[in-house]
């Protein structure tokens, strides 16, 4: 199992640290497209923000289009914890980082829902370093 671990930080690491440098494969006939998103963080703030449950209801009673929009931040947060080897919510909990996120996009609806969490997780970085 220590073995898999590895191989999956090993293949996020050079995945992250070619797409920061621009690099393309050989075999990328492209030039100058953007990367593809799927999942929930393509959907729109407005999107998020019709299926984020009142304050008074239990998780469990949320509905299913927002529990799938949290799973998506656990995985994102998921796979850079693994890329990073840190926790990128510096200790906060993913309900925690939902409703942050809920904010984010009550100011800019616009925003899709992976540049919202993008924008609270480099928000958290700013604050760890100051």
């Amino acid at each position: 199992m220590l073995h898999r671990s590895n191989s999956i930080r090993i293949i996020l690491s050079v995945g992250l640290i070619a797409a920061a440098l621009g690099a393309q494969p050989a075999w990328a006939q492209r030039e100058e497209t953007a990367p593809a998103l799927w999942g929930y963080g393509v959907k729109s703030c407005t999107n998020f923000l019709a299926v984020v449950p009142r304050r008074d209801t239990p998780l469990e009673l949320a509905d299913e289009e927002y529990l799938r929009y949290r799973q998506w931040l656990a995985g994102l947060v998921s796979g850079l914890n693994l890329a990073t080897r840190h926790d990128v919510l510096e200790g906060a909990q993913i309900d925690a980082a939902m409703s942050r996120i809920q904010s984010i996009c009550q100011n800019d609806p616009s925003e899709d829902f992976f540049n919202a969490s993008l924008r609270l997780l480099r928000l958290l970085g700013q604050l760890k370093s100051n």
